[in-house]
């Protein structure tokens, strides 16, 4: 569906998800800038004020390398006179002259009794405009164009925005009707309507995302798994043994408590998360081969080629000594291959299956799948997560995540895993040291020239491949300037190459016949090379931060110590707030919580992999109080089947799980 006029625009639609006007209303605003005049005697240093008033100067311009500034003098209408200073605006003295009248926002410099501007609009703001709705969008796309297109979009769809929430629970929360609810987040008239529209839209979601969870929990629970033979962690001493490392505590004890779930009658749901390095897998090889002492087959998937062949190299390593025959399965295994893998499969001759989404393909058939692992389970929805535990008789599933966040905030969020936690690490944490700076910043090239003479290798991450709206971040630009700088030691790697070009590219960079990998999100997971010391993260505001430290976590791996700049060229405060975390700290608890804190409603996972569930609405760590009513309501409607709201609320939570969708179920 073309949204609108422009195939420019459509494409980077596209590119966040959006296919239609429902995507176009319930993307919302990321913030809002309030244009409310300051009105008030004195102004403190750095206080934002918003003025209407005349400029009542002719502009004037200093044009330096790399600087532009304009300056002016403009009187507000309540008479206070301000000089203005605009940063790097060379388009600024030709669209603003004396006598005009503008509303204006700054920052006040108490120092120097002046205004350094942000934003200015012309003429008078309406009231009824002060809340100005701020877009999450890519670069080349502009926030007034989004908000026409929202306004029509609705004008489209209005008649088919119904009620999901029941009338006596909008009762007992005061909620509004929801078409008035996206219509106020998107055109509020004062703070109110932004606090009412959201209100409904995350109750909402938390509403169906609790039911959801908890249907699926009941199901779990209902079902009992053959009678098998009961597992002891001790009898997976030769496993354990056979590691290069001593367990942590923390992985010993997930360890227990999964063989402990494993030997329950019911199903394990299971939720293993931990930082980047802290174990998990190995964990997941612990279960796998208990679950293999009991005379069952194992599988763990893995979201990427690249990932499943890591698992699949690292576990044949392992297995291979203890007399457990494992096999990898991805979309580009030879046809050949992939019938004797097939045929083995059900013969029961293979015993732990690796491999992507082709692992729940129709004609993949397990002889005894008594355990599905799935890694970096964010990236399967509920229906590919259960297609792959049907597989068996009643499997058990274990799931793991490297974006770890506190534990009562997963209770919630998870409602229907349990979840164990791992802190600590196998070996001493890694010494990355990381840097927000310009992408023009010397200590780029200087860290660079610096790590290839010690003999290390580097990654440079670009968020496009070849998208026109922003060239300058693009693969295809970035590895020219490289390849220009550093030729004959230059690899590209990204999604659409073909899998054999990605495999060759990989192969010799972990060979090191490659010294720089200009490559994208690809590598998020799934690529180890220990001599990889430095990372380059080119416009980083692009990514998440739970994004960015899945990223940094490729360097360093060896221990030795590396170098990760992130690179932003904008001046917003709450970007910079947002990349300034990675630089204090490595904890990837830490690093959730405030990537939680500060990721807003209407933030995609498509722009920004939160690792989290894909909420629309609701930002998990700010809202838990509704996540508890919610829950707590969902709770109170799935146990009394007498509640009129049980069938009604039950067929419209179980086609979400059919469908996976939160906007218009």
């Amino acid at each position: 569906m073309k949204l609108t006029k422009s195939s420019r625009l459509n494409a980077m639609l596209f590119d966040m998800g959006i296919h239609n006007q429902f995507d176009v209303v319930f993307h919302l605003p990321k913030r809002y800038e309030n244009l409310t005049p300051t009105t008030q005697e004195k102004y403190d240093d750095k206080q934002r004020i918003v003025a209407f008033g005349t400029i009542v100067s002719a502009l004037t311009s200093i044009n330096k390398p790399h600087l532009f500034i304009s300056t002016f003098d403009f009187m507000s209408e309540d008479h206070k006179f301000f000089k203005v200073v605009c940063y790097n605006r060379p388009y600024f003295n030709s669209q603003y002259s004396l006598n005009d009248q503008a509303t204006i926002v700054g920052s006040y410099d108490l120092k120097n009794k002046r205004i350094n501007l942000i934003n200015i609009y012309k003429g008078r703001i309406p009231s009824e405009q002060y809340f100005k709705p701020i877009y999450q969008l890519p670069n080349g796309y502009q926030n007034h164009l989004y908000a026409s297109l929202v306004k029509r979009c609705l004008n489209e769809i209005k008649d088919r925005i119904y009620n999901d929430v029941p009338s006596n629970l909008r009762k007992k929360y005061g909620l509004i009707e929801k078409k008035q609810a996206i219509e106020n987040v998107h055109f509020p008239k004062c703070i109110d309507d932004i606090k009412a529209g959201l209100k409904y839209l995350k109750y909402e979601e938390a509403l169906f995302f609790s039911l959801k969870t908890q249907l699926i929990k009941k199901e779990n629970q209902s079902l009992a798994k053959i009678k098998k033979e009961p597992i002891d962690i001790d009898i997976c001493t030769p496993f354990i043994d056979n590691l290069p490392f001593k367990l942590t505590n923390d992985q010993y004890v997930a360890s227990q408590e999964i063989i402990a779930d494993m030997n329950k009658s019911s199903l394990m749901y299971r939720l293993l998360q931990g930082d980047v390095g802290s174990g998990k897998t190995i964990v997941s090889f612990l279960a796998l081969y208990a679950n293999y002492l009991r005379h069952d087959q194992g599988a763990l998937m893995a979201p990427t080629d690249a990932l499943a062949r890591q698992h699949f190299q690292n576990a044949y390593q392992l297995f291979s000594k203890l007399g457990v025959n494992v096999a990898l399965l991805v979309g580009s295994t030879p046809s050949s291959e992939k019938k004797q893998i097939l045929n083995d499969l059900k013969d029961g001759i293979i015993d732990i299956l690796i491999g992507t989404h082709a692992l729940f393909s129709k004609n993949v058939i397990y002889n005894s799948l008594g355990l599905a692992v799935i890694d970096e389970q964010h990236r399967f929805g509920v229906n590919q997560r259960l297609l792959l535990v049907s597989k068996g008789d009643n499997a058990d599933l274990l799931m793991m995540s490297a974006t770890p966040i506190p534990r009562s905030l997963a209770l919630s969020i998870y409602g229907d895993l349990d979840i164990s936690t791992l802190i600590s690490f196998p070996n001493q944490q890694k010494k990355i040291i990381t840097k927000v700076v310009k992408s023009d910043n010397q200590k780029i090239f200087d860290g660079i020239n610096y790590i290839l003479n010690q003999n290390r290798q580097v990654y440079i991450v670009a968020p496009l491949i070849d998208y026109s709206e922003n060239k300058r971040y693009s693969i295809d630009a970035l590895s020219a300037k490289y390849i220009l700088k550093y030729p004959n030691r230059v690899g590209i790697l990204h999604g659409k190459m073909k899998q054999e070009e990605k495999e060759d590219v990989l192969n010799r960079f972990y060979l090191g016949e490659i010294s720089i990998l200009v490559t994208t999100l690809v590598i998020e997971v799934g690529i180890d090379v220990k001599k990889a010391s430095m990372m380059v993260i080119y416009d980083a505001s692009s990514f998440g931060l739970a994004s960015l430290h899945q990223l940094r976590g490729r360097i360093g791996r060896d221990g030795y110590p590396s170098y990760c700049f992130l690179t932003y060229d904008g001046d917003d405060e709450e970007e910079l707030k947002k990349l300034e975390v990675l630089q204090k700290t490595q904890d990837g608890f830490v690093i959730a919580e405030e990537d939680l804190k500060l990721r807003g409603p209407g933030e995609l996972s498509g722009i920004r992999q939160s690792g989290m569930p894909d909420f629309n609405f609701l930002n998990v760590y700010n809202d838990i109080k509704i996540f508890q009513l919610a829950r707590d309501d969902a709770k109170n409607i799935l146990n009394d089947s007498n509640n009129p709201l049980y069938s009604w609320v039950l067929t419209k939570a179980k086609k979400m799980i059919d469908t996976d969708d939160f906007k218009n179920a």
